[in-house]
């Protein structure tokens, strides 16, 4: 594994997987599942998921020494407690695919097979692996060209550019349905294109290996049979460079993964895109590099109940990862409002994250954004709100469309995040301290929730509150901050 030396002595105290006195737990229904239908699609779970244990890094130190190092110590644990799994599954002839982001394999097994590995003791549980279909926003009417999209105008991203940070020196990640990759909006802004030739490797990666997308599976090309990646991509990243300037950063690079098949998902799928950014690696998977992973990513997705992914933690080991090495883990808050306590899946329930509630043109809270509180937490969610109702964004087929949901604010955060970076380099691999700035500069005067509600006891006349979170962002004031103000507390 090239690039991969640094840090191996900073991974201390493996599990040993013999400590492990009882066998695996297995997902209730699942071994009748592989009965029925002669096999089923599992996530074999490693019992250590705790995070290495890495050597201090100083504030100011190299966040990409630290990343590599992370990557190093992530590998070596899998390859250490799966070795034995991993052996035993390819004795058996049996495909699967090891992660190590978070400790487990993906493989489909036959009732045998299940039943039999249920039986060791050196694995954790064995849980659903299936493809479970994503609910994702649908076009609405269509609307012209406003040179500069409301949105973008709204979280005052003209201003920053102004000041000449346009998102440049700055790679955004997208995980999503695809990305058609040529578009207008996104050609030039693609880390793969240089003008001349595209270069897909280290800049896309697919982790649909099976199922019914339009587009096949295993793509070698970015492609999109939805058009939700595309949207999102144009809102933190897109300009044609004429008529339509429809993103935050167009001044940053952007590279993908697809996690979604036709709007489908699954929770290795999620895991595999996640272990991609934090390194990305060529077209047939190999000589990952965590030092071209991106500064931000987008993540307009949620893991639901039927996926399996409320029942461990291997999502949320994951996302820990992520930020970790550095990365700003932005994400959705889901559109299952209006009602309190209505954040409720991965990863937007996870600490680490940067979760994203959506407003209006006008600034109101959307009746279907997501509140808080996360049942058993005392964090704020969401951290914050951004444009998300009717937002105007490139979609598949060269065209442009219209669609609601906190899946459209999202990027309108990410996007943002690539413009402080652009203002101040010295914030990239300080994910803690960017929301710490979000935070403290959000928009609060006439951001409002039109509903009476004061979801786990915050009103929304209080700041920050579990609907709209620290208030609607303003990434012009977050760049003040940090430029004029010195807020970056090095």
């Amino acid at each position: 594994m090239n690039r991969m030396a640094l840090g191996l002595g900073t991974l201390l105290g493996l599990a040993s997987a013999c400590d492990i006195a009882d066998a695996a737990e297995i997902d209730s229904g699942l071994a009748m599942i592989a009965e029925r239908d002669g096999m089923a699609d599992v996530l074999i779970v490693l019992p250590d998921q705790d995070p290495p244990l890495l050597s201090p890094l100083a504030p100011d130190g190299n966040y990409l020494l630290r990343r590599r190092a992370l990557v190093d110590a992530l590998v070596a644990r899998a390859d250490t407690s799966q070795a034995s799994t991993r052996h035993w599954l390819a004795k058996q002839g049996l495909a699967h695919r090891a992660f190590w982001i978070a400790n487990v394999i993906a493989a489909r097994l036959p009732a045998a097979v299940l039943r039999e590995l249920a039986q060791r003791t050196d694995i954790a549980s064995i849980k659903s692996d299936a493809e479970i279909a994503m609910g994702v926003p649908q076009p609405e009417l269509v609307t012209a060209p406003e040179a500069i999209e409301p949105g973008v105008t709204k979280i005052r991203a003209p201003e920053v550019w102004a000041l000449g940070f346009t998102g440049q020196g700055v790679v955004i990640g997208g995980v999503d349905t695809g990305y058609q990759w040529d578009h207008p909006a996104l050609k030039s802004h693609y880390r793969g294109w240089n003008g001349v030739t595209a270069n897909h490797n280290y800049n896309w990666h697919d982790a649909i290996h099976s199922g019914t997308s339009t587009c096949g599976v295993n793509l070698v090309v970015p492609c999109d049979d939805n058009g939700h990646g595309t949207h999102t991509a144009g809102t933190f990243a897109g300009d044609d460079g004429s008529a339509n300037e429809i993103g935050v950063a167009p001044g940053a690079k952007w590279i993908g993964c697809r996690n979604l098949g036709s709007a489908s998902a699954t929770t290795s799928s999620h895991i595999e895109c996640m272990q991609w950014m934090l390194a990305p690696t060529n077209l047939s998977g190999n000589t990952p590099d965590p030092d071209l992973a991106p500064d931000v990513m987008n993540n307009s997705w949620g893991c639901s109940v039927a996926e399996g992914c409320t029942t461990g933690n291997e999502i949320k080991v994951a996302v820990d990862n992520l930020v970790a090495g550095g990365i700003v883990f932005v994400t959705v808050a889901g559109n299952a409002g209006p009602n309190c306590s209505t954040i409720t899946v991965p990863p937007a329930i996870y600490d680490s994250a940067f979760v994203v509630g959506a407003t209006s043109s006008a600034d109101v809270l959307a009746g279907f954004s997501s509140r808080g509180p996360v049942t058993g937490s005392s964090l704020i969610r969401p951290d914050i709100s951004a444009p998300g109702v009717s937002v105007r964004s490139s979609y598949i087929g060269n065209t442009y469309a219209s669609l609601s949901g906190t899946s459209m604010a999202a990027p309108h955060v990410a996007g943002a995040v690539a413009l402080l970076f652009s203002a101040h380099p010295g914030l990239k691999g300080h994910p803690a301290e960017v929301a710490r700035i979000l935070h403290a500069t959000a928009a609060t005067a006439g951001v409002t929730d039109a509903t009476v509600q004061a979801c786990g006891g915050t009103a929304a006349t209080t700041w920050p509150n579990n609907m709209i979170g620290y208030g609607r962002i303003d990434v012009a004031a977050a760049v003040h901050e940090v430029i004029f103000v010195g807020g970056f507390e090095d």
